[in-house]
C-alpha cells in the first residue's frame, strides 16, 4: 500500500503525506482517542498493555486497524504494504510479550512525542509484533512502519527475515511499499544523477512513485504557508497515486488508491480525503479535547457519508474499536 513523504518547509512547518492503495476496498473512519486510554495487544495473555500518554486522530481500516494517524504532539504515523516482511514467530504461550500489528502504529501515537523517543524504546524488542490475515480474506498482512514528529525526523520500522531493521535519519522523506527501505535509498542513488525535469519513471509501480514523489519534494516551494504547503503536498500524493479501478490481485501494492492525507504536525491539522468523495475534510486539535476523561469519538465515513471542511462537530461519542488480533 501507499506512498509516504515528508515535506520540511520553513519557520519549522513540516507535513507528511500519504495515500492508501489497496487491491479491495478498505472502508475508512476518522477517530479522536484521548489521554488515558487502557489498551491491549490483541495477541492472548501475553498481550502487552499499556495506557495512552498522548491523544490523537486516526484514520481506521474497518474500524479494527490503525494504518494512519497523528497525535497531539505532532507525530505522524503510517503503515504501507511491504511483502518483504517477515516477522519473529509467536505463540499465544511463548512466554514473550505480543502486539497485535493492527495496533502497532497505535501503540507508537500513543507512547511517544517524537522519532527519537520511539526509535530508542522500540529498538529494545521488549514485544513482538504479531500479524495475521486480514480478516475474511486471503490476505496475510506484512507491512512496514513510518513515523515522522514535528521536528521534521524520521524513521522506518521493518522486519526483515524475522529481524527488527531501523532505517532513522532526517533526510529519509520519502517511501513507498517494496522493495525494503534500504534498496529505496538505492533506487534515490541511481535516480539523483539523471534530471527529473529530462525524464521521470510513470508507471505505478513503486520504485516509479518513489522516484516521482522524491523529485516533486524537492521542487515544490519550501515556505512557511501552510495553505501553500499542504496544497504542494497534496499535489505529489496526487501525482504518485494510482487511479481508481486499477487493481493487480496478486500485487495489492499496485492497486488503486482508496484515500490520502495530510498531516500538518506544526499547525495540528489532519487533512483526508476519499477519492469516491469531491472533498477534503479536515480536523483542528485546536478544536478537540484529549482529557483523560474524554470520550473516544468517530466520524463515520465508510458508509459513504460526504463532509467538507473542518469536521470536528460533526464527531460523535462512540466505543473505541478492537484491534484485530489473535
Amino acid at each position: 500500500m501507499c506512498t509516504r513523504l515528508v515535506y520540511i518547509g520553513e519557520q519549522q512547518l513540516v507535513l507528511t503525506g500519504r495515500s492508501m492503495d489497496f487491491s479491495i476496498d478498505i472502508p475508512a473512519n476518522l477517530w479522536i482517542f484521548p489521554r488515558g486510554m487502557e489498551r491491549y495487544g490483541g495477541v492472548g495473555i501475553n498481550s502487552i498493555r499499556w495506557v495512552s500518554k498522548y491523544g490523537s486522530v486516526v484514520a481506521s481500516s474497518w474500524d479494527i486497524a490503525t494504518p494512519d494517524g497523528m497525535n497531539e504532539k505532532g507525530l505522524v504515523a503510517n503503515l504501507l504494504w511491504l511483502v518483504a516482511s517477515h516477522y519473529q514467530p509467536f505463540t499465544k504461550d511463548s512466554g514473550r510479550a505480543g502486539l497485535t500489528i493492527a495496533a502497532w502504529a497505535q501503540y507508537a501515537l500513543d507512547n511517544f512525542a517524537t522519532v527519537q523517543q520511539a526509535v530508542d524504546e522500540l529498538s529494545k524488542e521488549e514485544f513482538t509484533v504479531v500479524s495475521e490475515f486480514i480478516p475474511g480474506t486471503d490476505k496475510f498482512t506484512t507491512v512496514h512502519l513510518s513515523l515522522s514528529d514535528a521536528s521534521g525526523d524520521s524513521a522506518i520500522f521493518e522486519y526483515i527475515a524475522g529481524r527488527l531493521v531501523i532505517h532513522h535519519h532526517r533526510s529519509y522523506q520519502v517511501m513507498t511499499n517494496d522493495p525494503p527501505f534500504a534498496e529505496q535509498l538505492a533506487i534515490r542513488g541511481y535516480w539523483s544523477s539523471i534530471p527529473g525535469d529530462i525524464f521521470l519513471p510513470g508507471t505505478s509501480k513503486a520504485p516509479d512513485r518513489f522516484v516521482r514523489a522524491s523529485y516533486y519534494l524537492q521542487m515544490i516551494p519550501k515556505t512557511s504557508d501552510a495553505q501553500i504547503a499542504i496544497a504542494s503536498v497534496l499535489g505529489i500524493v496526487r501525482n504518485v497515486s494510482v487511479p481508481y479501478g486499477i487493481s493487480t490481485a496478486e500485487q495489492p501494492h499496485l492497486s488503486n488508491t482508496r484515500w490520502r492525507v495530510v498531516a500538518d504536525q506544526k499547525n495540528l491539522v489532519y487533512f483526508f480525503e476519499n477519492v469516491l468523495s469531491p472533498n477534503v475534510v479536515w480536523v483542528d486539535f485546536k478544536q478537540l479535547d484529549f482529557a483523560d476523561n474524554a470520550p473516544s469519538r468517530c466520524l463515520p465515513l465508510a458508509g459513504g457519508e460526504i463532509y467538507a471542511g473542518e469536521a470536528s462537530k460533526y464527531f460523535s461519542n462512540k466505543t473505541p474499536f478492537q484491534f484485530a488480533g489473535l
